[in-house]
């Protein structure tokens, strides 16, 4: 079962929560890597000024900004948490972005565009999702042709798991993946070029960069020594190997594949 708009946003998405994770991501962002992640990622998408891309749980628009300003290209980014988009949509007001980003309240499985983006761009979003399966499927139809897909998401470790992850992923209601189921999931929906790559040690270093934020950040300390602690929780659920961390990549054939096919 997906996560409702209600329950992100009265727990994980709480406003409160979300202002804490900015601080620990950096300005506009809530996930992993913050803008430095998000400028290489997008980077690898090598598309060209004026392409079309959807952000897949845009969150508070930091990627959507950083694609429009820096690489010159038009975004939709959409959310299921109404907190996410209701600071953002302020954020995007602020920055005059308004020609180039949209910004909407809504579920990426209710998706109905077809061939309509040259990219869609994810960080860290489907884990909330259960029926991956149907997601691709959606993304797919999304796409054009030679269209491009990337995310990174939260993965794990064939089970079984150890008892602190077990209760960590089903006290977040997460549904999580191996790195290379993911990318079976990916061919069976038909993309090609596929490529899932575990970056866990990536993830950990990263962790502990945002770490040393944290400490540096003016929130009060209490939150500071929780946020430490959660933190901390993660690097080592990621070096006793059941939390790994995935970046994936893959493509939409062209119209041209699909009718020599």
């Amino acid at each position: 079962m997906n996560m409702s708009q209600e329950v992100l946003d009265s727990t994980q998405y709480a406003t409160d929560s979300i202002l804490k994770y900015e601080q620990v991501y950096g300005e506009d962002f809530v996930a992993p890597g913050g803008k430095q992640m998000a400028r290489e990622l997008i980077g690898e998408l090598n598309l060209c000024p004026g392409s079309r891309v959807l952000d897949a749980g845009c969150g508070l628009g930091g990627s959507a900004f950083l694609m429009a300003r820096e690489f010159g290209l038009l975004v939709d980014g959409i959310d299921l948490s109404a907190n996410m988009i209701n600071i953002a949509q302020r954020k995007l007001e602020h920055y005059g972005l308004s020609d180039r980003v949209t910004l909407t309240l809504a579920d990426c499985m209710e998706m109905d565009k077809t061939e309509h983006y040259d990219a869609v761009y994810s960080r860290d979003v489907f884990l909330h999702i259960s029926n991956k399966s149907s997601l691709f499927k959606v993304l797919y139809r999304c796409l054009r042709g030679d269209g491009k897909l990337l995310f990174t998401d939260y993965c794990c470790a064939e089970k079984p798991w150890q008892a602190e992850f077990s209760d960590y992923v089903d006290k977040r209601g997460y549904s999580l993946h191996t790195v290379d189921s993911y990318a079976h999931l990916l061919t069976d929906a038909g993309f090609v070029n596929v490529e899932g790559t575990d970056r866990s040690e990536r993830f950990i270093k990263t962790l502990g960069s945002e770490i040393e934020r944290i400490n540096l950040s003016e929130i009060e300390q209490s939150v500071k020594d929780s946020l430490t602690a959660d933190w901390q929780d993660k690097i080592r659920r990621t070096e006793q190997g059941d939390h790994r961390w995935g970046l994936f990549v893959a493509s939409k054939p062209s119209i041209k594949a699909n009718y020599n096919g």
